[in-house]
């Protein structure tokens, strides 16, 4: 199970009109491939703390970020798509798609993965 936060504290997605965008941090050459929580941000908002084993070189943590998120989502790898911060850890993704329901979704995802569902 993943650390909790606060149910009152922010949660790393907002509408986009084109769908939903997520700030995530990574951490590439992990041990495994997983969601670890979720990382305040210096600019007071929060990212959802990722790690993949693969090595940041050529897309790779990238797409294996994308590849792993998509999973654990249940959205088609297509639809998420990298818009800020390729070569960086502090990334923006893009979910593509209608932005009040992948909210509704990628919200009760976020419950169910830290423990807080009612």
């Amino acid at each position: 199970m993943i650390a909790a936060a606060d149910s009152r504290a922010a949660l790393p997605f907002s509408a986009a009109a084109d769908g939903v965008r997520v700030a995530v941090r990574l951490s590439p050459r992990a041990r495994r491939n997983r969601v670890e929580g979720l990382a305040d941000e210096a600019g007071g908002g929060v990212a959802l703390k990722v790690a993949v084993t693969a090595v940041p070189e050529g897309g790779k943590a990238n797409a294996a970020l994308i590849e792993l998120l998509a999973k654990e989502w249940r959205v088609p790898k297509s639809s998420v798509s990298v818009v800020r911060g390729a070569t960086d850890r502090h990334k923006t993704l893009l979910v593509a798609g209608t932005p009040v329901a992948l909210m509704q979704q990628l919200e009760n995802w976020w419950r169910k993965q830290s423990g807080s569902e009612s």
